[in-house]
């Protein structure tokens, strides 16, 4: 990131606006430099996530909870998940995330072609992601394993627990995906109408964060729901 930024610097840019950063028509008036104006979004960004990172925090702290009370429940639940899927849609998430950094490279680049393909790419993964995952739900549904008044009667409660924060988990998670392909949207049309240049490309990066923020959401949430003890069911 520094090198994207480093021209500003060398152009004297940290202590006011002045130079190229002066005419900047991105430079908002509160800034003195583009650097600074980049550094205030990225923090703000990261000060979000945290917040976010407690909101999940919320739902895993009751996981915990509830897996050390029943823990022989816990892995019932955890043997009706569909493993392969849920190891698919991990791989389709990491593939967004490369292809996200590529996006944000080229855009630092200024390669405005391959920023688009990269994008749409990343989408592509994503969209992807909640195909499967609906595939996984309407499993679910077929086997009375949603929480509501279908929910199997038979099956205990312990166990209904478990598959109630399996979809509040899950759910929430699609909906940040959701979000994250709005605002991957709007930065994509921004980008097909030449908004961003390599002095300027700040939403591109701030929703690669945000995006990657989710795939490494899911990257716990697999373990900790399909994989409890998958070495038995081998």
């Amino acid at each position: 990131m520094a090198n994207a930024h480093e021209p500003a610097l060398a152009a004297g840019h940290g202590g006011g606006v002045h130079g190229t950063d002066a005419h900047n028509p991105h430079l908002q008036h509160h800034f003195y430099s583009m650097e600074q104006q980049f550094e205030a979004a990225t923090l703000g960004m990261w000060v979000f996530l945290v917040t976010e990172i407690m909101f999940f925090g919320g739902m895993f702290t009751a996981y915990l909870v509830y897996r050390t009370m029943y823990p022989e429940s816990w892995m019932a639940g955890s043997h009706e998940l569909n493993v392969p899927l849920g190891a698919s849609n991990t791989a389709v998430l990491i593939c967004s995330s490369f292809t996200m950094v590529m996006a944000v490279r080229c855009a630092q680049l200024g390669q405005k072609a391959k920023q688009i393909g990269f994008m749409l790419a990343t989408m592509v993964f994503g969209v992807v992601f909640l195909g499967i995952k609906g595939y996984e739900y309407a499993e679910k549904f077929h086997h009375h394993l949603v929480p509501g008044p279908h929910f199997n009667p038979a099956l205990p409660h312990s166990e209904q627990i478990f598959f109630t924060l399996y979809f509040m988990l899950t759910g929430v998670h699609a909906a940040h995906m959701i979000v994250g392909l709005g605002i991957m949207t709007v930065v994509l049309v921004m980008t097909i109408r030449d908004k961003f240049s390599p002095s300027w490309y700040t939403p591109v990066e701030i929703a690669g964060l945000y995006w990657h923020f989710v795939d490494i959401v899911w990257i716990f949430l697999f373990p900790l729901l399909y994989l409890i003890g998958y070495h038995v069911r081998v």
